[in-house]
C-alpha cells in the first residue's frame, strides 16, 4: 500500500487510473507477480500481491517509478509523487487472514467518509478488482480470484461468485449501520499498523527468517541477489530467443547501428518481461547511451505499422 506525498492525489482522473493499471500489467509481466486484489482510491492504493520469485523490491521500484514518470509528464509536475517507501505487510495464506485482507481491500470504497450507502454500489466501483471478480470475462490475465474465493470456501463459478457478492453486500450493510465504518473489524487495525498478519506459527517463521537475514545466513536471497540472478537468467533466455527471431547474431551487434530496429525490438522484449536494469540490456545489445534505451522501447511499444511493428509481431509469436 502506498499514499500520495503529503496526502495529495496520485490519481486525478480515470485516465490516471488506467495508466496505473497498464503499469501494473507491465510489472506483472516482468516479475511473474499474481495480483489477488487491488483498489485505487484517489490518494492511495492497495495491492494484494503474490511473488513467486523474490522480486518485490525491484518490481515496486519499477511500478512506482514508472507511474510517477508518466503521471508527472501528463500533469506537467516533477518530484516525488508517493509518500516515502511503500508499506509491505506479510500475509499468512492460511486460515481467514487472506480473506480478511482481500475484504479490507475490496471494501475500501465503502469505508471512506461520505460514502453514499443508499445509491452507490460497490460492484460498480471501476477501479477495484471486486467487480472483476463478478465478471470473469473482463478479468486481465494477471488477476486471480480463485485464492480469495477459495478462502471463503467458494469456487470461481457462477454460484460461487454470486455467494461472494452476497457476502460483500452484507459487509457493506454492516458498514452502513456503523458510526465508524472504517473500524468495524478489529483485525483491520493490524493490517493498517502491523508488519505481519497471520497465525503464531506464521509469525514465528517470519521472525526466524528475519533473524537469519540479520545474522547474514540468508542475506543474499533477501536483499535481492537471488531475484536479480533469476531475472538475468530469464533475460539471457529472451535475448537469445529474440535475436534468433529477428535474425541477429552476437558477433555483429557492435558493428550495427545502435538504433537498429532489431536491437530495439529485442530490448523491448526483455524490458517487457523482466526487471533487469537498462544498463544490462544496453551492454548486451550495444545500444549506446543507457538513456536512449527507454526511447527505443517506447518506439517499439507504440509501433502499429512498419518494420518495428512486424518485428514485434515476430517476437510475440
Amino acid at each position: 500500500m502506498s499514499r500520495g506525498n503529503h496526502q495529495e492525489p496520485v490519481f486525478v482522473d480515470d485516465y490516471d487510473n488506467r495508466i496505473f493499471l497498464d503499469a501494473l500489467e507491465e510489472v506483472c509481466g516482468r516479475t511473474g507477480w499474481v495480483i489477488h486484489a487491488f483498489v485505487l482510491m484517489g490518494n492511495h492504493y492497495h495491492l494484494l500481491i503474490e511473488t513467486p520469485e523474490p522480486n518485490l523490491v525491484d518490481g515496486m521500484r519499477w511500478l512506482q517509478g514508472t507511474y510517477t514518470k508518466r503521471f508527472n509528464i501528463r500533469h506537467k509536475k516533477w518530484g516525488h509523487l508517493f509518500q516515502s517507501r511503500y508499506k509491505a505487510l506479510l500475509v499468512d495464506p492460511s486460515g481467514d487472514y487472506f480473506q480478511t485482507v482481500s475484504s479490507y481491500i475490496h471494501l475500501n470504497p465503502a469505508r471512506v467518509k461520505g460514502y453514499d450507502f443508499e445509491n452507490a454500489k460497490l460492484s460498480e466501483y471501476r477501479w477495484s478488482s471486486y467487480p472483476l471478480y463478478l465478471r470473469p470475462a473482463q478479468r486481465p490475465g494477471w488477476l486471480s480470484a480463485q485464492r480469495t474465493l477459495g478462502a471463503f470456501g467458494l469456487s470461481d463459478d457462477l454460484s460461487g461468485r454470486m455467494r461472494y457478492r452476497q457476502i460483500m453486500q452484507k459487509r457493506v450493510l454492516e458498514l452502513s449501520e456503523s458510526e465508524t465504518p472504517w473500524t468495524i473489524d478489529e483485525r483491520w487495525a493490524k493490517i493498517r499498523r502491523g508488519w505481519c498478519f497471520g497465525g503464531d506459527d506464521f509469525r514465528e517463521e517470519m521472525i526466524e527468517a528475519l533473524d537469519e537475514v540479520m545474522s547474514g545466513k540468508r542475506r543474499d536471497s533477501f536483499v535481492g541477489a537471488e531475484a536479480r540472478k533469476h531475472d538475468v537468467l530469464e533475460a539471457r533466455r529472451l535475448l537469445q530467443v529474440g535475436m534468433t527471431q529477428v535474425g541477429l547474431y552476437s558477433e555483429e551487434l557492435i558493428a550495427l547501428k545502435k538504433s537498429d530496429p532489431r536491437k530495439m525490438v529485442v530490448a523491448w522484449l526483455i524490458r517487457r518481461n523482466t526487471a533487469v536494469r537498462n544498463e544490462w540490456i544496453s551492454d548486451q545489445l550495444h545500444t549506446g547511451r543507457v538513456s536512449k534505451l527507454s526511447c527505443f522501447v517506447k518506439q517499439v511499444e507504440d509501433a502499429e505499422s512498419g518494420i518495428l511493428s512486424e518485428l514485434k509481431k515476430k517476437v510475440k509469436r
